[in-house]
């Protein structure tokens, strides 16, 4: 009897496809590595039928790989070993909201967008943007962070519990309601970003933030992404408090002025945007404004009205787009992490890197925590342009540890991080693996992933 089988005396037919299609769309993610399609996908629609799910993957030794809406960056829900592919976007729901609290409970195929539209007639967000429209069990599975990392952190800083269904069916919740707790291990913390590994996330309770009332965006540029750099250190130096703060470089910003028929300066740039009462916000662009002028910007501009603020940041999320429909062209998109004193220095090695190896791709990031991003492009079919481009994504990860940070800020590890988890977490990795082996002895939850 076949796994499929099996699993139709838990679930209903409607719940498992073994079409072409489904198959294919649940073997890749956004990144380009090599796809594997599983033997079957389940969609499940309660923690209870991913208890069931699990008891049979024990039994008939099948791993299982959770799937959220397939944005990933790191091949994170890539089946590696084939087996069930779990999508989780029928369990979609809010479960409680409490506005008083500041806190809500979703289910993980909730999208942040899904669930902004709930909340925000409240007055309240949940500011997380990772600007591809990803699943709150996704964001969390990944740690994921984005734009707004600067003032409001990434989803380990924003989530209060989870619920998890742990691979022998157990189900445990990993915290409170509470907004701070100084009880037992941060369990929470440990499943924040373990992509699967560990166990399946069902329900996740989260912080949640007042809409400000007012909001600007601004744009300057400069002569080089390291004054950039500097740029966006004086603006941290000084205290002030900022949503976000991007660096797109001077390559990233002629594409996207392609790809959208903008009209930007094409010169190395920063952008920010400012949130808060009316006079705060003013006093902040003012002094920003002068910071970018004392260090020698040029084309500052602010953008007010919620259409200009819109256009504004609609660019900047295209930027990843503007690579990637290039015709012919394939890309692979890397991020790293480092100290804010030690970013004007990767920044700079990697535009070396890419220009000796003849790489067309940009550069841009999260300035304000010290992670950015590298779109890195080669022919289609060309394995020695591939070949090259992975090379350089080796290379800048492995400096950015050297200089005291990560091969990941973001992207999580997947697949593609996997060689670097020595050389960052030494014999820690060691101490993982056995967490790993505790929880999930028969390797059955998203093997191949995180680790060599």
């Amino acid at each position: 009897m076949g796994i499929k089988d099996i699993l139709e005396k838990v679930l209903r037919k409607d719940q498992i496809s073994t079409s072409e299609s489904e198959l294919y769309r649940h073997s890749r993610d956004e990144s380009s590595h090599d796809p594997v399609l599983p033997d079957v996908v389940c969609f499940p629609e309660s923690t209870e039928d991913i208890q069931q799910i699990l008891h049979i993957a024990n039994e008939q030794a099948v791993a299982v790989t959770a799937y959220g809406f397939g944005s990933g960056l790191e091949g994170q829900v890539i089946p590696m070993e084939k087996g069930i592919s779990l999508n989780l976007e029928r369990m979609n729901q809010v479960i409680e909201f409490s506005p008083e609290d500041m806190t809500v409970t979703v289910e993980p195929g909730i999208t942040r967008t899904m669930l902004n539209e709930k909340i925000n007639k409240y007055g309240l967000q949940f500011p997380i943007d990772p600007g591809a429209d990803a699943t709150i069990g996704g964001m969390a599975a990944t740690n994921a962070s984005g734009t707004t990392a600067v003032r409001y952190g990434s989803m380990r800083d924003c989530i209060l519990d989870l619920e998890v269904v742990l691979a022998d069916g157990r189900v445990i919740h990993t915290g409170t309601k509470a907004k701070k707790t100084s009880s037992g291990y941060s369990l929470t913390g440990l499943f924040t970003g373990s992509e699967g590994t560990l166990g399946i996330i069902t329900k996740i309770t989260l912080k949640l933030f007042g809409i400000p009332e007012y909001l600007i965006a601004a744009r300057c540029t400069f002569p080089t992404v390291e004054e950039c750099a500097e740029g966006a250190y004086a603006v941290l130096a000084n205290d002030i408090s900022i949503t976000r703060m991007e660096l797109v470089d001077d390559t990233s910003i002629k594409t996207v002025n392609a790809y959208g028929d903008y009209t930007f300066p094409e010169q190395h740039s920063l952008f920010f945007e400012f949130a808060g009462t009316k006079d705060t916000v003013d006093a902040q662009v003012a002094v920003v404004k002068e910071l970018m002028e004392d260090i020698g910007c040029d084309n500052w501009a602010v953008a007010t009205t919620t259409k200009e603020r819109h256009e504004l940041w609609r660019a900047r999320h295209e930027m990843a787009y503007a690579f990637q429909h290039q015709q012919g062209i394939s890309y692979f998109i890397t991020d790293v992490c480092v100290p804010i004193s030690k970013l004007s220095v990767i920044i700079h090695y990697t535009r070396e890197l890419m220009d000796g190896y003849h790489i067309h791709g940009g550069i841009l990031g999260h300035v304000g925590d010290g992670n950015f991003h590298t779109f890195l492009t080669f022919e289609k079919e060309n394995e020695e342009e591939k070949s090259k481009v992975l090379e350089v994504t080796e290379k800048i990860a492995r400096k950015a540890i050297e200089l005291g940070g990560t091969c990941t800020g973001e992207h999580g590890v997947g697949i593609g991080k996997k060689a670097f988890q020595r050389q960052e977490h030494g014999d820690a990795v060691d101490v993982m693996k056995s967490m790993k082996q505790v929880l999930d002895p028969s390797n059955i939850l998203n093997p191949g992933k995180i680790f060599m």
